[in-house]
């Protein structure tokens, strides 16, 4: 019997993990599973449907997993309490997400918080006696709502996922857990995050700014704050910190973030420092050409993954890091005289991505996922979800492609379809472009294939997991080496499978994916149909209206805005300057919430293709931002799939007219 053909709809009955979190003697695990459900499943609007995400924690051990907590909304951030005996969680109904208390023996949760805006980043001292915690509190602003002015002296006032940034910054807060007495600890001038108790459980450090400007010029530091003290300043670090991981001593820590002083283009790195500050930063994972952390990129990643490393003894710490199309776990070792470390592999499928981890008690827990599986709960080694079955159609296995570049080989892949009959081919572009392509589960990929089309992806220079030189190559060069490589690539999908039609071809790609997406379309007219998503198309205004504009170009391209000599240089390299060359129909879709990539880039190209006369549709997602396509409300997700395979299904028909190249 014929198999209906899927749609956006078989989005709906997945089921996505999230924050695995080992607890204290490592024998048992909570987690989050994020389902999609109707608002209000007792009360359903048959004219106008609302599917939302719902969350609940689970607590999985050797025997099997069950469910923990039944909120009606989204429950999350799952940790243990020291002993084993209580979780810490949050709860959210409405707007704020509570911090709560659950006796894993038995009873109630008991709500603790009750602030207006809710509260984030919850954690444990080591001794049991706090939790710390950050929020806003009660802070109001309904200046839009009053239609009152804003009066900007900031350099950054509006960010991606959180639009206008709050007037005062989000404080810290403990939580005395014998007295329930709660107090307000440190209210900082600049953002402040990364909160993590010192083993000792004397004071905390946390990463922030020394100034608004740093702050918007990515350049943080590390700061120690005692129980009773005052904030001091660790580190003259002058660059990204994502994390900072105290030593079981107390008096050192290892950073992790990019080399002191660099910028957005180097990998991220392992360090590790003394508390007092005063010493030269030893190297962790020296001889180790990969960053830190996951860049893998998927679209079922919905919620934290944690990937923070773990101090295993007081010599090895446990780290993830992105290795080709792959993330794994391994262990960079201080070596005996403590001025140099080295990297050993712990656990790495090289056809598998690792997104999140924490270790604990001798316990490890996690989630795998592979190109063809759907991520799952790991527990010491042994499934304790099995989500892949609510999959609606088989996923299919990606064919690995190889393609010549001056540093040597690149790879990228395609997922076909089943069958025999030529069918239409998609290249597909990352964002970043330090990001990665590779093992992780696509659902979107696997939707392609399953309706007859064959998607084409790969890792062109520029993307991360193949060494720093790749990252490098591409700088001051965008629309260079990467669009030779995305070429490259897709004619070796051609070459090597003869089923793929080279009359129906599209390209698609987001924010950085977009610009090469316009980029692309700009000097070539080989493609039948583009869909270009959170894009940039203009460098210079791009600068100006970003909220990493400040910065960005600086670090990519040797280039700024706001400087003349630079100008004419970043116009060069934007698509706009050569959209009158562009002849294929283009999908633009846009958050309007998208602060990374500003809707503006999206209305400009569009304006611009209008006046040209490029068959064009232009679609805008209200209250999205730049993550609407990997954890965006479920129905504005639906909408957008839509969009998209309704665009492909016009034009890539067995009649579309062959490819041409034409000069820019």
């Amino acid at each position: 019997m014929t198999q209906p053909i899927p749609g956006p709809e078989s989005l709906l009955p997945l089921v996505f993990p999230s924050d695995p979190q080992v607890s204290p003697d490592g024998t048992r695990a909570a987690f989050v599973l994020t389902r999609i459900e109707e608002d209000d499943p007792f009360k359903p609007d048959a004219a106008f449907a609302k599917p939302r995400y719902k969350s609940q924690i689970w607590l999985a051990d050797a025997q099997g997993a069950h469910v923990l907590t039944r909120g009606e909304g989204r429950d999350g951030s799952p940790r243990w309490s020291p002993d084993g005996q209580t979780l810490a969680f949050t709860r959210k109904v409405g707007e704020g997400a509570q911090l709560h208390l659950l006796p894993l023996s038995g009873g109630e949760a008991q709500v603790v918080t009750r602030f207006r805006n809710g509260v984030s980043d919850i954690q444990w001292s080591p001794d049991g006696q706090y939790v710390a915690f950050m929020t806003t509190a009660d802070d109001e602003d309904k200046r839009d709502e009053r239609g009152e002015a804003r009066v900007i002296t900031r350099p950054r006032y509006r960010f991606n996922g959180r639009d206008w940034l709050p007037e005062r910054a989000a404080r810290l807060y403990r939580l005395h857990v014998p007295s329930g007495e709660m107090r307000e600890w440190h209210a900082p001038e600049v953002e402040l995050g990364g909160v993590t108790w010192l083993p000792d459980s004397s004071g905390v450090l946390f990463v922030a700014a020394t100034s608004e400007l740093t702050g918007a010029q990515w350049q943080q530091e590390v700061w120690h704050l005692s129980l009773h003290g005052t904030p001091r300043q660790v580190t003259r670090w002058a660059s990204a910190v994502n994390a900072v991981v105290p030593h079981p001593d107390s008096q050192h820590f290892a950073l992790v973030g990019r080399p002191a002083g660099q910028g957005n283009t180097e990998h991220t790195h392992l360090y590790l420092l003394p508390l007092t500050g005063d010493a030269t930063p030893v190297r962790l994972d020296a001889g180790h050409d990969h960053p830190v952390g996951n860049a893998v990129g998927g679209d079922c990643h919905v919620g934290a993954m944690p990937e923070k490393p773990v101090w295993l003894d007081d010599r090895t710490l446990l780290f993830s890091s992105t290795v080709r199309g792959s993330c794994g776990l391994f262990t960079a070792t201080l070596a005996a005289d403590g001025q140099s470390g080295s990297v050993q592999v712990h656990t790495h499928d090289p056809q598998g991505v690792i997104p999140a981890f924490t270790a604990r008690g001798g316990g490890l827990a996690l989630i795998r996922e592979r190109a063809d599986q759907f991520p799952e709960v790991i527990l010491n080694g042994q499934p304790v979800t099995d989500l892949h079955a609510n999959l609606p159609f088989p996923a299919r296995t990606p064919v690995r492609v190889a393609f010549p570049t001056e540093l040597g080989e690149g790879e990228g892949w395609m997922i076909l379809p089943d069958g025999t009959h030529p069918v239409p081919a998609i290249l597909s572009i990352h964002g970043g472009p330090h990001t990665d392509y590779g093992h992780a589960f696509t659902h979107e990929f696997q939707l392609y294939a399953a309706r007859g089309q064959a998607i084409c992806y790969s890792n062109p220079r520029g993307s991360v997991g193949y060494g720093q030189a790749w990252v490098d190559a591409i700088h001051g060069r965008w629309g260079t080496v990467d669009a030779d490589d995305l070429l490259a690539f897709f004619d070796a999908c051609l070459d090597a499978e003869p089923r793929l039609d080279e009359r129906r071809t599209a390209v698609m790609g987001g924010s950085y994916g977009g610009f090469m997406t316009n980029w692309l379309t700009a000097h070539t007219t080989r493609f039948h149909a583009a869909i270009t998503d959170r894009s940039i198309c203009n460098l210079l205004s791009f600068g100006g209206t970003s909220d990493i504009g400040m910065r960005f170009w600086d670090d990519e391209l040797g280039l700024n805005f706001h400087r003349r000599a630079d100008a004419l240089k970043l116009w060069d390299m934007s698509p706009l300057q050569y959209v009158e060359n562009v002849r294929t129909p283009t999908l633009i879709v846009h958050s309007v919430l998208d602060h990374r990539c500003p809707i503006e880039q999206a209305e400009q190209w569009y304006a611009a293709l209008i006046l040209h006369g490029v068959p064009v549709r232009f679609v805008r997602f209200p209250g999205e931002d730049h993550e609407l396509s990997r954890s965006g409300r479920p129905d504005r997700r639906l909408t957008r799939l839509t969009e998209y395979l309704n665009w492909l299904d016009r034009y890539l028909v067995p009649s579309a007219t062959p490819a041409e190249t034409a000069t820019a």
